[in-house]
């Protein structure tokens, strides 16, 4: 991991809220919810197959991210109904080979088209260059994935060239200062 700024850890893990999500930190507690998420046919489409046990275990690795390294992803319930939206926000990640800051979001199909998936992201992004202090975050996603290569341009994210995750061919997008 790069020393300076991408060191750094919030003190402790918290709620976040933008215009319209309340952005938890996701921990074991949140396993049904993220399952909701992971088998909508929206997010099935990219993430395949999840059993409650896979989502259980899930949530309890995410959880353990947020203990170890300060960040990781949030389950995201608009304010106003508090109907779970998806899940998202700013992680650490070996990214093309580099310990980085990623920001990413999964979204329940229903909620496809509202903003809300650039509102995740750019509260990940506000966590990274903000009260962490770092010089870029990256994003990256299938590379067919046409709508969340969108939210990355809407966010200022400039794609940067293809990367192999898992054999597969994904676009890599940085954001930087």
């Amino acid at each position: 991991m790069e020393a300076g700024p991408l060191a750094l850890r919030p003190a402790m893990p918290a709620l976040t809220f933008t215009e319209r999500l309340r952005l938890e930190p996701i921990e074991p507690r949140h396993a049904d919810d993220l399952h909701t998420v992971l088998t909508d046919p929206a997010v099935a489409e990219w993430y395949g197959e999840w059993t409650r046990e896979a989502s259980a275990a899930e949530a309890a690795r995410i959880a353990g991210g947020w203990r170890r390294d300060g960040v990781h992803k949030w389950m995201a319930y608009e304010r106003a109904s508090g109907e779970c939206v998806g899940r998202g926000g700013l992680s650490r990640a070996t990214v093309d080979g580099r310990e980085r800051l990623e920001v990413g979001w999964a979204l329940r199909g229903r909620f496809h088209g509202r903003g809300y998936a650039t509102e995740i992201g750019r509260a990940g992004c506000d966590l990274a260059f903000g009260e962490l202090g770092a010089r870029e975050v990256v994003s990256f996603t299938e590379v067919g994935n046409l709508r969340s290569r969108a939210v990355m341009e809407r966010l200022g994210f400039a794609y940067t060239k293809d990367i192999l995750v898992g054999g597969e061919p994904f676009a890599l997008y940085v954001l930087d200062t």
